[in-house]
């Protein structure tokens, strides 16, 4: 099974797509879609979509997995991720792909141990678990860490994970 993770941002989308054959995995491919500060809100979205909809034609996963919003200080931020998200979720579905969403905690207590993780912590465990694997920036290892989630907690009540 091919699984598309997704950690979607208005600036910088990381995704990651890894091979799931029982209890292995294994890397695939990952990178980031930067989409210009520049461009109108619309034309912002309008190119997550599309380049979410081209990673689905080039690597054809069987199913997806994308980091929910978590709440910003600022409302805007928040906000703003959500229409991301909006956009990501929109492409996933037209897709007619399968997509689970998992909280940021989450996905760093199944990654690292700790839902308290940083950024590069869950990156190094994401290269210890894809050998081989060089995500191309922080947010491509976040994405591949939500696939790797996703591989492990297929079937799993995802509620489990916070008692």
């Amino acid at each position: 099974m091919l699984i598309l993770g997704v950690d979607p941002s208005l600036t910088a989308t990381g995704w990651g797509v890894i091979r799931s054959e029982g209890s292995r995995i294994g890397h695939v491919a990952n990178g980031t879609i930067k989409v210009p500060a520049k461009l109108a809100m619309p034309a912002r979205l309008a190119m997550l979509f599309a380049e979410v909809r081209a990673l689905i034609a080039e690597h054809a996963p069987d199913a997806a997995a994308c980091e929910e919003v978590f709440s910003n200080q600022n409302p805007q931020s928040t906000l703003k991720l959500g229409q991301a998200r909006g956009a990501v979720l929109a492409a996933l579905g037209a897709a007619g792909l399968e997509v689970r969403e998992y909280a940021p905690r989450l996905v760093k207590k199944a990654i690292v141990g700790t839902g308290g993780a940083d950024k590069r912590q869950v990156q190094a465990m994401v290269e210890r678990l894809l050998p081989g694997a060089k995500p191309d920036s922080l947010d491509a290892s976040d994405a591949l860490a939500v696939a790797i989630t996703h591989a492990n907690m297929s079937g799993v009540d995802a509620r489990i994970m916070y008692a």
